[in-house]
């Protein structure tokens, strides 16, 4: 109806954000919490009747309906206040309205009902708004439109409060003729509109401004225009939630011959079932339709009446605030549930994939081999034979000085060192995996989310992926080289020295027995050829065998510790994901997921309604 006007002091524009535990407060803070508990009751019981006095007798305790709608409210400022930095104004500015407008009953009387009269040109609302209120107070005539403002019928006192919030002036509030019926409408608020369809703006602007305030509306039609269009689409339509505080009369039924009212009052239940208005049958909760006739005041009575026993039960100003918070319910559902979605969250397949794709974006495979070879290589160099580890020595000397953690810090995901500068297309393949990794994990997580929820965890994904790729180089080159290129010895297993000793004892049989045949050959010796030819070829034989045994049973210890390489580099890239990536992910599902409870709590009171109109 209005539009959602901006204000310094917005009572819902709170600027609310999640908080796991409740921060330590005061003294001062904490009596200013108690005042806004006590606001926030104070509010729900002036819009639900109770506690008028001022103070002076305790206040009856909450009505199951006014509770409820307290919950509803707090859950809506909640709500707003956690979206905010997630929608536009725009969007919220409907609840804003509806969060606006409750508080603004809280000093206002909770006695009074206010109960609007309108309907279209020529429809006779101002007539029988002064055949209720007993006395000519709307002028009414042949001239189109006759009612230019709204006027106000107070039935009791203290209803100033209410008047000045709809904008009716002091020269346009009255009073009804004192009868003996006039008891039963105490704390009526009577206020007959302009003509809805008025070729005035401002008349139209006073139907909108009012209808957005007021706790009640009867809607006047005439046998002519009771399926106009402008009625129906504009007004009841989007109103169809607010019928347990709507009243639709069919006046003039005094021009109507025979049964041709009744066939009239059917096909406006029609028109209205089609609305999606529920209508208030067989003791069901809903709008309520009468004819009657303005002129003659046939079926009047029944509706002071009605309107009578309406406002002693002091409960419409809750429904009327029920059913706001219904509507913009409704329109935020898109907002906060889509698919059906139970409650997003982060699949331990989904992480598992995005650090698998981590780890081979920094080569943990790659470098767990590498560790491996190096842990064989120095078994290799321990356990061989010292005339192989000699020629190797002379063999290094003779080529060209090399890192030997070069080759394999190469193939760590195609990373380099500042020593060695990467293969730039090995370098882009790499930033392209962990951008596929981070964009998979946000499609996983956004999977049944409303687009603006799925928005926000798609930017968090990439805020955190920014820089992602710099930290996973950063850890291949500092970790993925300590671990491929181990500076320190590899542990070694209990059975190496044993290898060692027996090695170094086949080296000794192949010096002793060619010592013994040098001596035999100089003369020093007596000539044996056999016993140092044996002792050699054991050796011989023997420093291969000791060595292919020692590479045989390497290779277990040896897995193990490329093993867990891997593992390290793996979990380092892993937590590097997870703190970038995955955990503001996760904190951006858990304020969808506190945004869905409260949203859940807020649209509770629309399933009754629901329920009713099936």
């Amino acid at each position: 109806m209005t539009a959602l006007t901006d204000r310094t002091d917005d009572r819902w524009d709170d600027g609310l954000i999640a908080r796991s535990r409740p921060r330590p407060v005061d003294a001062g803070e904490e009596d200013a919490a108690e005042a806004g508990d006590e606001g926030d009751e104070a509010l729900v019981r002036a819009v639900s009747g109770a506690g008028s006095d001022g103070g002076k007798s305790a206040a009856p305790p909450l009505s199951p309906e006014a509770r409820a709608l307290r919950q509803r409210l707090d859950a809506l400022r909640q709500l707003v206040g956690l979206s905010r930095t997630r929608l536009d104004g725009k969007t919220l500015a409907e609840a804003g309205r509806v969060l606006d407008e409750a508080a603004a009953r809280r000093g206002l009387s909770p006695q009074h009902t206010v109960v609007a009269v309108a309907g279209a040109t020529g429809s006779g609302k101002s007539t029988l708004f002064n055949a209720l209120a007993g006395v000519q107070i709307s002028e009414t005539g042949l001239r189109r439109p006759t009612t230019a403002a709204p006027i106000a019928c107070s039935w009791s006192d203290g209803a100033a409060g209410l008047l000045d919030r709809l904008e009716i002036p002091g020269r346009l509030r009255r009073r009804p003729r004192d009868t003996s019926g006039a008891e039963t409408l105490r704390g009526l608020v009577l206020v007959d509109l302009p003509d809805l369809d008025s070729a005035l703006g401002t008349h139209r602007d006073h139907v909108d401004r009012v209808l957005a305030l007021v706790d009640a509306v009867v809607w006047v039609v005439d046998p002519e225009k009771y399926a106009d269009a402008v009625l129906h689409e504009r007004y009841l339509r989007p109103l169809a939630g607010h019928a347990e505080v709507t009243f639709v009369v069919l006046n003039q039924v005094d021009r109507l011959p025979g049964e041709a009212a009744d066939l009239v009052l059917d096909d406006l239940r029609r028109l209205l079932d089609e609305d999606g208005i529920a209508l208030g049958e067989h003791g069901e909760p809903g709008a309520t339709v009468l004819g009657l006739s303005a002129l003659t005041g046939d079926g009047v009575g029944e509706l002071r009446e009605l309107l009578g026993q309406f406002t002693q039960e002091r409960g419409a100003a809750t429904r009327r605030i029920s059913a706001d918070v219904d509507r913009a319910a409704v329109r935020l559902r898109p907002l906060y549930v889509a698919d059906g979605h139970p409650g997003p969250e982060i699949g331990e397949a989904a992480r598992a994939e995005f650090e698998d794709r981590l780890a081979e974006a920094v080569g943990a495979c790659a470098a767990g081999l590498a560790a491996e070879r190096a842990w064989r290589r120095n078994a290799g160099k321990a356990c061989g034979t010292p005339w192989l580890r000699l020629w190797r020595w002379y063999e290094n000397r003779r080529a060209p000085r090399t890192l030997a953690g070069l080759a394999a810090l190469a193939a760590i995901g195609g990373r380099g060192q500042p020593a060695v500068q990467a293969p730039a297309e090995e370098e882009v393949t790499a930033r392209q995996r962990v951008e596929q990794a981070v964009r998979v994990v946000a499609d996983e997580a956004v999977a049944g989310l409303p687009e603006p929820w799925a928005q926000a965890v798609r930017e968090a994904a990439v805020r955190g992926a920014d820089g992602l790729p710099e930290a996973l180089d950063e850890i291949a080159v500092t970790l993925g080289a300590a671990v491929a290129v181990p500076t320190a010895k590899p542990p070694r297993p209990a059975w190496w020295p044993a290898a060692v000793l027996t090695q170094a004892a086949m080296t000794l049989l192949q010096i002793f027995g060619g010592l013994w045949l040098v001596g035999q050959i100089v003369g020093v010796l007596e000539p044996e050829l056999m016993p140092p030819v044996l002792l050699m070829v054991a050796g011989i034989v023997g420093g291969p065998l000791v060595e292919w045994a020692c590479s045989i049973a390497a290779r277990g210890p040896a897995r193990r510790y490329g093993q867990d390489a891997e593992r390290k580099l793996r979990q380092a890239a892993a937590g590097c994901g997870r703190a970038r990536v995955l955990e503001p992910v996760a904190a951006e599902l858990l304020r969808y997921r506190e945004v869905r409870e409260q949203y859940a709590t807020v649209a509770a009171g629309g399933s009754r309604l629901s329920t009713t109109r099936q």
